[in-house]
């Protein structure tokens, strides 16, 4: 018995020694810090547990952030024309200008009638489908996560002294392509009142002063859970985050300003792998009381869904795992969402004074070429199938097949292939929402003319496509 135990003992420091030096050479043999591409597998999971130092990952994302928003400012810079051009005599609701004409650039040779001309086969054979109409990458879309324009970073460090910033990468549309800040607030409830925000960003520091007296308890709860920071991927308390400091984390009306939108963007989180996940251009709350689809792609049915859903999944990745180490906050369904959407079901679409009760325009105040406009949405332009009024939603999804008129690519990390259905918005305010698309890929309503114009192949002349636009502004 005892030769045998000797006998094993040495068996097993033998396996112990062989496995020793095996794990040491692979160590040596292979890169330092994370894992290569080679090695990694797909996985529907984020890393939970860190490898590398809060420090390293500050320093070498910090080292990268420059050529990583050269590579996405090219992109930018090839699709698109970004220069400030507004329209004369046109304005979002408190004063912004709204940019001019179509921004995606053509290929060389190429012009928007002979585009309209060819079969989608045929653009794509050729390769002349504007780059600017291709999915649109996030700023990195390799790493994603929450991303806010700066003017919104820097008014809520001025109010609450909670710094919204990421230390690898900015913000990257130029502000005059984006919803004007703070954008108003009107309520369903109280339309004799006009914009409640008082030109003023509405957060935790202030919502009481403003709103006390206009809305009910229950309501102002609401409002102050919107307001309320909340643990996020890249904004938290854990070493994984993506701010220098420790952070409380990021509100539903940081992204949803005032209960509109500051074109602050994301990648959703429902999608694997990396890849095909879409970029989120954050859209408007407004109307939401007249809404049956609530994302861009998901189809949840009420706003007390979309509201449990954002903070519970959106905010993570949907990845529950992560959740828990960053510190999810498990909102009570029957009281705490419920008031959350209760005061969103209170947002009201801008007013729009050249509209009658219908929605409909009032042929004394519109201009001839805002009514000829109106009478393309209904007819020619085929809008109105998808867009009837007087809210000019039909509360569906639809698939545009957009991919009928390119081949799959990989752009910057994002793989530009089929989009899939995507719920109808609403196009009430829409001046006030740029930019356009699931994805913000569409600069200006010109550019969502010229879009639709080829996606549903209607051959609208340069004449029509203006009045088109000049309608637009009118919702």
């Amino acid at each position: 018995m005892k030769a045998n135990l000797r006998r094993n003992l040495t068996a097993a420091v033998c396996f112990a020694f062989a496995l020793g030096a095996a794990l040491a050479f692979w160590n040596s043999s292979r890169p330092s810090g994370r894992a290569t591409a080679q090695e990694r597998r797909p996985t529907s999971f984020s890393p939970v547990a860190t490898s590398e130092s809060f420090d390293a990952v500050v320093k070498r994302m910090q080292a990268d952030k420059p050529k990583v928003q050269e590579r996405h400012t090219a992109l930018l810079q090839e699709r698109y024309d970004l220069s400030d051009r507004p329209t004369k005599g046109a304005a979002m609701s408190r004063g912004k200008k709204i940019q001019e004409g179509p921004r995606a650039k053509l290929a060389r040779g190429a012009t928007w009638e002979s585009l309209a001309a060819l079969s989608p086969h045929d653009i794509c054979v050729k390769g002349l489908w504007p780059k600017g109409y291709l999915p649109l990458p996030h700023p990195n879309h390799a790493e994603g996560g929450m991303l806010f324009p700066k003017f919104h970073i820097d008014e809520i460090k001025k109010q609450e002294e909670r710094d919204l910033a990421r230390f690898d990468l900015d913000y990257d549309l130029p502000d005059h392509f984006l919803p004007e800040f703070p954008p108003p607030i009107y309520l369903t409830t109280r339309p004799d009142l006009g914009d409640v925000s008082q030109g003023k960003l509405v957060t935790m520091a202030n919502f009481f002063e403003l709103f006390d007296g206009i809305l009910s308890p229950k309501q102002l709860d609401g409002l102050r859970l919107l307001l309320a920071p909340m643990a996020q991927q890249q904004f938290n308390l854990t070493d994984d985050r993506r701010s220098l400091k420790p952070s409380r984390g990021v509100t539903c009306f940081d992204c949803h300003v005032n209960g509109h939108t500051n074109a602050a963007t994301h990648i959703v989180g429902d999608i694997r792998p990396q890849e095909f996940r879409h970029r989120i251009d954050t859209p408007s709350l407004r109307g939401v009381n007249i809404q049956r689809l609530f994302g861009s792609q998901r189809a949840l049915k009420s706003v007390e869904d979309f509201t449990e859903f954002e903070q519970r999944a959106a905010y993570f990745d949907s990845d529950p795992v992560a959740a828990t180490k960053k510190g999810v906050t498990i909102l009570e369904r029957g009281s705490q969402v419920h008031a959350m959407a209760e005061f969103q079901e209170l947002l009201d679409f801008p007013p729009a004074p050249k509209l009658d009760v219908l929605g409909r325009l009032d042929p004394e105040k519109a201009t001839e070429a805002e009514l000829r406009g109106e009478a393309l949405f209904h007819g020619k332009a085929k809008c109105a199938v998808c867009h009837p009024a007087p809210y000019y939603t039909d509360n569906l999804m639809h698939n545009l097949k957009v991919e009928r008129f390119y081949n799959p690519q990989l752009v910057n990390g994002r793989m530009a292939s089929a989009d899939g259905p995507i719920k109808t918005f609403p196009l009430r305010g829409a001046k006030d929402s740029p930019p356009y698309l699931h994805d913000g890929r569409l600069l200006t309503l010109e550019d969502t003319v010229e879009f639709f114009n080829l996606v549903l192949q209607i051959k609208l002349t340069a004449a029509e496509k203006a009045d088109l636009s000049a309608f637009l502004r009118c919702l």
